[in-house]
């Protein structure tokens, strides 16, 4: 069950974070490779993955970036928030089995717009495996 916990805008403090755990399984790979229709066989194949830089498949870098879309939606700010811009570097591969922790952090607060940046990072391991930032319309008491 999803669990919702969301901020206003006047109550999103600069500094103020979220995480959230996922453990990458060969089943989110195929799921999100039928949502998105990416069937690259560096995703699919461990066969094709093999003959690769990257000797085993890894999960879609989108997939892993939709974490953080989670923590934005459901938790900071939460529901109501509206994604408006992104930013973001993939790192590092990600691969089946591993644990991604998901983290948006509060960076900046725009009161014109009720806009919020946060800086965002997806880690594996101790090491980021994505870094970025979001920016997104948090809802406002006033509104």
């Amino acid at each position: 069950m999803t669990e919702f916990t969301g901020f206003k805008y006047e109550d999103l403090e600069i500094g103020q974070s979220h995480e959230t755990v996922h453990e990458i399984t060969a089943d989110d790979i195929q799921r999100f490779a039928e949502v998105s229709g990416d069937f690259n066989p560096l995703h699919m194949s461990d066969e094709y993955a093999a003959t690769t830089m990257f000797e085993k498949r890894i999960a879609h870098g989108a997939l892993t970036a939709s974490y953080i879309s989670g923590i934005l939606g459901n938790n900071l700010p939460g529901p109501g928030a509206v994604f408006v811009g992104l930013n973001m570097r993939f790192r590092r591969p990600v691969y089946i089995g591993d644990t991604v922790t998901a983290r948006a952090t509060i960076a900046e607060k725009i009161d014109r717009g009720n806009r919020v940046v946060l800086k965002i990072e997806c880690i594996v391991d101790g090491k980021r495996v994505i870094t970025g930032d979001a920016e997104v319309v948090a809802p406002s008491r006033e509104a």
